[in-house]
């Protein structure tokens, strides 16, 4: 099994209770290495510059690699429980990370800010109570992907997804406003995140020549089916979804992606959004910061930091209440989480309810352009 660990912190975790228990214990558990390392590195990175007091508070960063293995996952969870007492867990990177965690920090009372897209908190499901997301719901991509459709008269679909609960996730969100507006799609065609060829179902996908061809995948593996596309000779629209919206994703893909549409965040065209744009200027300071660091800018990398600013936000109302360390803490922390009002993030806004634990809108999404190698705003919300 492959793992490893990483401590980051002003002080040591101490062993016993009482030496740590006014510190703030955050705990994270990303995949970098494995499949999604090229969400989970950025992500990581971003949590090394976060802040190392909070409300007068020390903050201990804990932090664990999963390798994209769900079982590794639920491990390192366990451990950022019973033996770290983390006051609040941020990740896991992936969508079946994230769901095979679930029952594990619901269990124990522990707030978690994954960074994966996740599902709406329902009074059905009391474990997602727990559990928040800092990108946009799946919703909020499909949204986009649709109003972006329409205006280029797109009238049939292919679906390329891979075969795990993103994919899942991602097609169904589309598959239901795409019936809405009219657009028919003609197959859904899934393929594995570790696979070498896409060959199969791209040429399955191309049959009826669609207009447009939807690939939902995340990280580099959605390079696959986009580059077999192209050299099968398909000359309709191609989207990503923002799964995939990274460097490396443009690097392993190459040539191939150009004109190509991806679904993003404002943060990767931040300087092309028109000024007064909500969390633009919120934007640029991340990128700023972790540019000057880290090299190019990071949608994933954003994740993390956004999800230390709901943490940071959420803090001084848990403090009023409890201390870190306990359940009652705990509690408070994620009862201040849920209340998160108009928090300005990189690139988007956070405003959270009991039925709405991401919080984000149209505004913290856009539709962008691949050229010459580089995302060009292509399509946005309107805002006042």
């Amino acid at each position: 099994m492959k793992q490893s660990m990483v401590v980051i912190s002003m002080v040591a975790v101490m062993a016993t209770a009482a030496a740590a228990r006014a510190d703030i214990t955050i705990g994270v558990n990303l995949s970098s290495t494995g499949p999604a390392a090229s969400l989970g590195m950025p992500e990581k990175n971003a949590i090394t510059i976060g802040p190392s007091v909070i409300a007068g508070q020390k903050v201990n960063y804990v932090i664990y690699d999963d390798a994209t293995d769900t079982t590794n996952a639920v491990q390192n969870v366990k451990r950022l429980i019973s033996e770290a007492k983390a006051d609040v867990i941020i990740g896991p990177t992936t969508s079946p990370t994230s769901k095979a965690v679930t029952d594990t920090v619901a269990e124990s009372k522990t707030p978690m800010i994954q960074l994966s897209p996740g599902i709406a908190a329902s009074s059905d499901d009391p474990k997602r109570r727990w559990i928040f997301s800092a990108p946009p719901a799946d919703a909020v991509y499909a949204d986009a992907l649709i109003r972006h459709m329409v205006k280029k008269g797109v009238k049939t679909v292919s679906v390329i997804a891979v075969d795990d609960a993103y994919g899942e996730n991602c097609t169904v969100a589309y598959r239901k406003i795409a019936d809405q507006k009219g657009i028919k799609t003609l197959t859904v065609e899934k393929y594995k995140r570790a696979d070498t060829s896409a060959t199969a179902q791209v040429l399955k996908a191309m049959q009826g020549n669609p207009d447009a061809v939807y690939i939902a995948s995340s990280g580099t593996p959605g390079a696959l089916p986009h580059v077999a596309l192209i050299d099968r000779g398909y000359k309709g629209k191609i989207y990503q979804s923002g799964g995939s919206a990274n460097a490396e994703f443009l690097r392993v893909g190459g040539k191939a992606l150009e004109g190509s549409f991806m679904l993003g965040s404002p943060l990767l065209a931040a300087e092309q959004f028109p000024n007064g744009y909500p969390a633009k200027k919120e934007a640029l300071d991340f990128v700023k910061a972790y540019e000057a660091k880290y090299g190019a800018r990071n949608f994933f990398a954003s994740l993390g930091w956004n999800a230390l600013k709901i943490v940071e936000a959420a803090v001084p109302k848990a403090l009023k209440v409890a201390k870190p360390g306990t359940e009652k803490f705990r509690v408070a922390l994620r009862d201040a989480i849920e209340g998160t009002k108009g928090l300005r993030g990189a690139g988007t806004v956070f405003t959270m309810t009991k039925t709405d634990h991401t919080g984000i809108n149209q505004l913290g999404m856009c539709v962008l352009k691949v050229e010459n190698g580089k995302w060009k705003l292509e399509d946005h919300a309107e805002f006042k």
